[in-house]
């Protein structure tokens, strides 16, 4: 069981999953506002569902899903979860304890990290209880002529040289972040997000944004279109305008055909920005009106 808000790259892997298995992919739905419908959710989980995947804070409309409650549901019918932290670990507080799910996955480069590199969570006793998915060296404990055992956690899954150099790097990253706070990054993206969603409503009227209207139930993105003009055209732009955006379907195409669009413009924010920036999208927004006479 997956969702129709997740990323491609937790869709595509469970596809070729499916592929090779004979197992069948289904979608807990969105409704209008954004948000999971878990009431049709209920109908999905059977005996026959081993793993819900989902990710915990949508990166096109921000949701912040129900973690414990979607995990009870495929706890109820035995199935293991895993959780795509991706967008969250960077900007929410997070403890794998309290969301209660056997995996949990996140990215470095997300977080003012380098790329190429992130982190897999999981329960002790599943890891325990997997093979290797990589042979080579140091995942062995002991290598006979047909067969070898296997080094302890978490040697077994890390076959070859590790990525050292980048570990390093995210290692600084998260240390960090953690100085700062993750509380504290919350709350300047809560307070920036309801300044950028109020602003863009009150200068551009006919403006649609994507996903809860709340701040305080979402992450710091703000998926929109303005009417009439192509959200690559909006990206262009703001570009020369010195404002950096994202257009496109942000890896999310089954997301795409939910909301009926090809595409969305996205403003998204971290850390770094600060409420100046949210004027200077409005501003350049004003830019692209003009341009195409939709003022």
């Amino acid at each position: 069981i997956l969702t129709g808000m997740e990323h491609h790259s937790n869709i595509v892997p469970w596809q070729l999953l499916a592929q090779a298995t004979g197992s069948k992919l289904k979608y807990i739905p969105i409704d209008d506002a954004g948000f999971l419908d878990l009431a049709a959710a209920d109908a999905l989980f059977t005996r026959r569902t081993k793993i819900l995947a989902f990710t915990h804070m949508s990166n096109v409309l921000g949701t912040i899903n129900p973690v414990p409650d979607l995990v009870r549901r495929a706890r109820a019918v035995g199935a293991v979860v895993l959780v795509d932290g991706a967008q969250s670990a960077p900007h929410l507080p997070v403890s794998v304890e309290e969301l209660g799910g056997d995996f949990f996955v996140f990215s470095a480069h997300k977080m003012l990290g380098p790329t190429g590199i992130g982190v897999l969570w999981a329960r002790r006793e599943l890891l325990e209880a997997m093979d290797p998915f990589l042979g080579g060296g140091d995942m062995i404990s002991e290598v006979g002529k047909n067969s070898s055992t296997w080094n302890e956690l978490p040697y077994k899954f890390e076959a070859g040289t590790p990525n050292i150099a980048d570990a390093v790097a995210f290692g600084a990253a998260v240390d960090y972040l953690e100085k700062v706070g993750r509380e504290a990054v919350r709350r300047h993206e809560t307070t920036i997000t309801a300044a950028a969603m109020e602003a863009l409503k009150s200068a551009f009227p006919n403006i649609v944004l994507y996903g809860p209207t709340d701040a305080a139930r979402k992450g710091g993105v703000v998926a929109f279109n303005l009417p009439g003009v192509h959200p690559h055209d909006v990206g262009t732009i703001l570009d020369r305008e010195g404002v950096a955006i994202r257009a496109g379907h942000h890896c999310c195409q089954v997301l795409m055909k939910r909301l009926d669009v090809p595409a969305t413009a996205r403003a998204s924010f971290y850390l770094y920005n600060d409420l100046d920036e949210v004027t200077a999208l409005v501003e350049a927004l004003k830019k692209v009106e003009t341009i195409f006479g939709k003022k």
